[in-house]
């Protein structure tokens, strides 16, 4: 059996067990887009187990090998992408990477390649380890500007106490039925996420009932335009610790 070998960054999403010594991974790779790997012989309490490397959101480099015959990708040569020094050990870092890893999971389709994506995944990654004020606000500031790459962020110039239409991604002075619309309180904070550089993401001050209600906004803006986020089990964590 002929085997295509590929070198690859990725981003770990998720893994499911499969026997006893292995798993299968889905990653979102720079080469490939989403897929899905199987990874034998790994041993959770074993020295040196690959298990360390494949937690949610961990950045990987790796050679990828397929073939016509295999349903499944194959790794090898797997090496930390970046050494992540504090999202690991920090709860609530590792819980918007959960957040994160889901969130991906379920939007980014198989084989669903994009370079304006995975870019934007992987800095996220760097920019939450390195992140020190503005943390409880980093899902949302993640949420927001993932619709850039996903292609329904707002599409033309913010307007004072405009609303947001959320079906054409249009801010419009006239009210809109809420079912319909973000408010103007969740339409400014749109724009404003957008506009930040994520190391000032401390600078827009937020209490924890602005952000539930920025993030169900936000749920509601992305169910118009892709059902599947409201799969996303880690959601209700998230409104429940921030």
């Amino acid at each position: 059996m002929a085997l295509k070998s590929y070198k690859a960054r990725g981003i770990v999403l998720g893994t499911l067990k499969y026997g006893e010594k292995g798993v299968i991974v889905h990653i979102l790779t720079d080469v490939l887009g989403r897929q899905s790997y199987m990874v034998q012989g790994v041993r959770p309490t074993a020295k040196g187990s690959k298990m360390a490397l494949l937690q949610p959101m961990f950045a990987v480099e790796f050679e990828g090998l397929t073939s016509s015959k295999m349903s499944l990708h194959r790794m090898k040569d797997m090496v930390p992408g970046m050494v992540l020094q504090s999202t690991p050990f920090d709860v609530r870092k590792s819980t918007m990477a959960l957040f994160m890893a889901e969130v991906l999971y379920r939007l980014v389709r198989d084989g669903e390649q994009s370079d304006s994506l995975f870019d934007f995944v992987w800095g996220s990654v760097a920019a939450l380890d390195v992140l020190e004020e503005g943390i409880a606000n980093f899902h949302l500031w993640f949420l927001a500007n993932l619709s850039r790459p996903l292609g329904f962020s707002p599409d033309n110039e913010y307007i004072e106490d405009a609303w947001l239409d959320i079906r054409d991604g249009h801010y419009t002075p006239h009210p809109l039925l809420p079912s319909l619309a973000l408010s103007p309180e969740n339409a400014r904070l749109l724009h404003d996420m957008l506009e930040c550089d994520v190391r000032y993401l401390g600078e827009i001050g937020l209490n924890r009932n602005e952000r539930v209600e920025f993030l169900e906004a936000m749920i509601k803006y992305y169910s118009y335009h892709l059902d599947s986020i409201r799969a996303v089990e880690s959601i209700r964590v998230l409104s429940e610790v921030f």
